[in-house]
């Protein structure tokens, strides 16, 4: 049995923290550093990292790390926003930050503050205009951007108690919330060829939001995937924030490859375009919208983007994930080489992995968050499920968005399932500098 551990209950393993951080080193490869015990550190390395978060020192279990005298070294850190809209490919995105061991990536955490404004008050919803919810949106981004992840409590439902939750949205797609110090399971379990989505839920059990924030401390960026920010301009105040470091990767998609994926994913919500797409007829009330404001946002986001502002200099970057599924390794470098990072073998193995399939997957895999797929074959697949009327529609009404980002447009059934020739032109999106 490994020094500093003993046998549990239910013949568990149980070892000190001073042992639990040694592995934590060893699984993660992240430094720490031996201080003095917490009687003659007061004013030391400990008590000043306490001082500054306040919130944390009050936390028994941060206490506990201190008298087994180990604390996190406290890297400088950056800022990544994974910008996107819905279904436009960016939980595949996002999972290419994810692998690298030295990103704490956490995806869609504005799902909870939605999630907390949808579910108040009818009184309350009417007060809150676009302009609060999105102050409330930028607030939470702030605070996790400096590992404050406490804030989420603010938020998630229900409540949390001790600061562990069951709650935290899409927990398992975050490789360091599945992970040592955050679950000692993640240790043994990474090294299987299950994604964390699989196993995490089952093996980690509730999210203690203090051992999440330690692993956010510990890593050199924090990356944060969302869809639910309307523009990038929205996104100028956390740009010119001194105590961030933010960098925007903008992801767009077809606008008629997102209706095709949104009808799939979301039968319900978009029945309406499913009966057309089904009977070749415009039912009166498919609201139109559902595509039009989504064409609308991207084309001004874009806009905004490729005029270079000097807010958004060095710190935008315009992807087609349509370039990025039929070149995944390329792509990444780019990303990688964006925000400053090397892009590591564990990146590479993924994208081999995950951009070679014939979704072949365990079932529990295969579902509408699913990043398991060839990505050469889907980048244009939606080409086959939905009917030229439709798209058509979509033509019209996207008109300047597809002109915009680089999207050709179709005048027959046939030129519509020919894929042999591409709607993608090329095209050349440099980083804003």
């Amino acid at each position: 049995m490994r020094e500093g551990c003993r046998a549990g209950g239910g013949g568990r393993m149980e070892c000190s923290w001073k042992t639990v951080l040694l592995l934590v080193c060893a699984s993660l490869g992240v430094q720490y550093t031996a201080i003095r015990t917490l009687r003659d550190s007061m004013s030391g390395p400990c008590q000043r990292a306490y001082r500054c978060r306040s919130r944390y020192h009050r936390d028994s279990r941060w206490a506990a790390l201190c008298d087994d005298s180990w604390m996190p070294i406290v890297l400088p850190q950056k800022h990544i926003l994974l910008f996107a809209t819905t279904r436009s490919g960016s939980s595949f995105t996002g999972q290419l930050l994810n692998q690298h061991p030295g990103i704490f990536y956490v995806f869609e955490p504005l799902y909870h503050v939605q999630q907390a404004f949808t579910n108040s008050s009818s009184r309350l919803r009417r007060t809150l205009d676009r302009r609060a919810l999105l102050g409330a949106y930028r607030d939470l981004l702030l605070n996790l951007y400096t590992c404050d992840l406490h804030f989420m409590e603010n938020y998630i439902r229900p409540e949390t108690q001790d600061h562990i939750t069951s709650s935290f949205f899409r927990r398992s797609s975050s490789h360091a919330l599945c992970s040592p110090p955050v679950c000692l399971e993640g240790a043994v379990a990474a090294m299987s060829d299950s994604p964390d989505e699989i196993w995490c839920p089952k093996k980690c059990g509730a999210l203690n939001l203090t051992l999440a924030a330690m692993s956010c401390l510990s890593r050199g960026h924090v990356a944060i995937k969302t869809v639910r920010i309307p523009e990038v301009g929205d996104l100028r105040t956390l740009t010119e924030d001194p105590r961030l470091d933010l960098k925007i990767i903008h992801l767009v998609r077809d606008p008629r490859a997102i209706l095709a994926s949104r009808i799939m994913a979301f039968s319900d919500q978009f029945r309406a375009w499913k009966i057309w797409n089904a009977t070749g007829r415009q039912p009166r009330y498919v609201d139109l919208s559902q595509i039009t404001s989504t064409c609308k946002d991207m084309a001004a986001s874009a806009e905004t983007g490729l005029q270079r502002p000097a807010w958004l200099r060095g710190r935008y970057m315009l992807v087609r994930y349509e370039d990025l599924a039929l070149h995944p390794n390329a792509g990444a470098a780019e990303i990688y080489r964006f925000v400053g990072l090397e892009m590591e073998d564990r990146v590479r193995m993924w994208i081999l992995k995950n951009t070679n399939s014939n979704v072949s997957a365990p079932s529990e895999w295969n579902y509408k968050y699913s990043t398991t797929r060839d990505s050469r074959a889907t980048a244009e697949s939606w080409r086959l499920r939905l009917s030229f009327d439709i798209v058509r529609a979509i033509q019209d009404l996207c008109s300047d968005t597809l002109a915009l980002l680089g999207y050709k447009q179709v005048h027959s059934a046939a030129e519509l399932r020919n894929l042999s020739q591409s709607l993608v032109e090329h095209r050349t999106f440099q980083p804003v500098t």
